[in-house]
């Protein structure tokens, strides 16, 4: 039986298609006198997918969809819109008109960067706003806009890391097996939601604490599971129900993204304290999520159409939507300043950086001849980061977990994607000390497993 799968997200709009490249004039002006940032009209919506890791001389293309109400007469969307971009990430912008392509009935623009921009010893920054010239109804993409633009970091000396065409079949073993739960209602069992004919959804997302404690959210039965040393103990939840993503901070706070419902018809982040009672509930800055993780401050998202990391709280406290948008932030936000910038390039490739502030510290390109897929983890450990990717083909799909270092891929094994049940798209694996844990389901249950990796050097 083939399931409806929910959305598999790799960070960004993937597909957007190329358009046909045209005239574009420069302007330059002052950041004062730009657009401010604004949430869409009804109507309205954008995608992008951010160029965040160039190299140096390479042609880039930004690419946009622009999607908004039909006209009366029927013709497609009137759309339009410009990008604000500079070298680095301070100065004047100019402005770059978009260019509507051939395919423009699906909503595709399209802007060329410079090759003085592209080649600049520190990237460029750039946003857009974009338009339906019909109502008059306008975007700003990323929503901070010039107070928090999207960031093109260059890789001058990226790692190379050859993949080559993968062997299906010969996954790796779990080494220890950390929880299993069959479905149900009871304490230690987890609930499922569903039909044969639409498909089945089980816990959509875990955690694992620093002394190994795997946390649960079992979202079907309205509850967090925790599980230490073989017992299980149950938590009361008022969440919604659908698949939401899910972290647990260090003093037990746990936090929650949860998808629009009948009721609450925008995606909130909730934060509960340990014993389930609530804390806060704050609506996100853009119209939707990718994923969910704790920074240094508290809990951060993922968000789009700014494809960016966006704090939700800090030390505690929610930030309201104009905060979160002024603080996006390109990676995903690590100890000391540093960051993790992920970049798809086409099905091939995919580019990997840990920066602090505007300097690269390293970086790596990943390239394959087997189609990769979704992004599930790229985290830093030790002197490298490990990564979590789909690879696939038409017949079959595994995870490849590689652990990174200057050298190139110092580890790397296959993962079978055990999936019978949906979870929230990018919430399937959590690193938590010298271990990866992988959260699955079958037939009779939900289970999560361990595989310890190498010790760093």
């Amino acid at each position: 039986m083939r399931r409806p799968a929910i959305r598999s997200l790799v960070g960004g709009a993937a597909g957007i298609a190329a358009g046909v490249i045209g005239g574009i004039t420069l302007t330059s002006l002052s950041a004062a006198g730009l657009a401010a940032p604004g949430s869409p009209a009804p109507g309205l919506e954008a995608s992008h997918v951010p160029s965040a890791l160039s190299l140096p001389g390479e042609p880039v293309t930004l690419r946009y969809a622009i999607l908004c109400g039909p006209r009366e007469d029927g013709e497609p969307c009137a759309g339009s819109g410009e990008v604000y971009i500079r070298p680095g990430q301070r100065g004047q912008y100019q402005r770059i008109p978009l260019v509507r392509g051939d395919d423009s009935s699906e909503g595709r623009y399209f802007a060329e960067v410079p090759q003085a921009l592209v080649s600049a010893r520190a990237g460029y920054s750039y946003y857009s706003v974009l338009h339906d010239d019909s109502s008059g109804a306008s975007v700003t993409v990323p929503a901070g806009g010039a107070a928090a633009p999207d960031r093109s970091f260059p890789l001058e000396d990226a790692t190379q890391v050859d993949l080559g065409a993968h062997v299906f079949g010969a996954p790796r073993r779990a080494d220890a097996h950390v929880l299993r739960a069959s479905w149900g209602s009871d304490p230690g069992q987890a609930g499922l939601a569903g039909s044969r004919a639409l498909g089945f959804a089980g816990p959509s997302s875990f955690d694992v604490g620093a002394d190994g404690t795997v946390t649960l959210l079992d979202q079907v039965n309205r509850r967090a599971e925790r599980w230490a040393h073989g017992r299980v103990e149950t938590v009361a939840l008022p969440v919604s129900g659908g698949l939401a993503d899910f972290a647990v901070e260090s003093d037990g706070t746990m936090d929650v993204l949860e998808p629009p419902n009948r009721v609450t018809p925008v995606p909130l982040l909730r934060s509960f304290r340990d014993d389930g009672t609530g804390k806060w509930a704050q609506r996100l800055a853009d119209r939707t999520w990718a994923k969910l993780a704790l920074g240094p401050g508290g809990p951060t998202v993922q968000q789009q159409p700014s494809e960016q990391w966006l704090p939700g709280a800090e030390h505690g406290n929610a930030l309201d939507r104009g905060e979160q948008a002024a603080r996006g932030r390109p990676g995903r936000p690590g100890a000391h300043g540093r960051e993790v910038v992920v970049d798809r390039v086409g099905s091939a490739e995919l580019r990997v950086a840990e920066v602090v502030g505007n300097a690269v510290l390293r970086s790596w390109r990943i390239k394959s001849a087997t189609p990769l897929g979704e992004v599930q983890l790229v985290e830093p450990r030790g002197d490298g980061l490990v990564a979590v990717l789909k690879t696939y083909t038409d017949e079959r799909a595994e995870y490849v977990v590689l652990v990174l270092r200057q050298g190139g891929a110092a580890e790397r094994f296959s993962v079978e994607p055990f999936e019978w049940a949906e979870s929230a798209p990018l919430a399937r694996f959590r690193l938590a000390g010298s271990s990866l844990y992988q959260l699955g389901s079958t037939a009779t249950g939900v289970f999560v497993d361990r595989f310890d990796l190498k010790e760093s050097r």
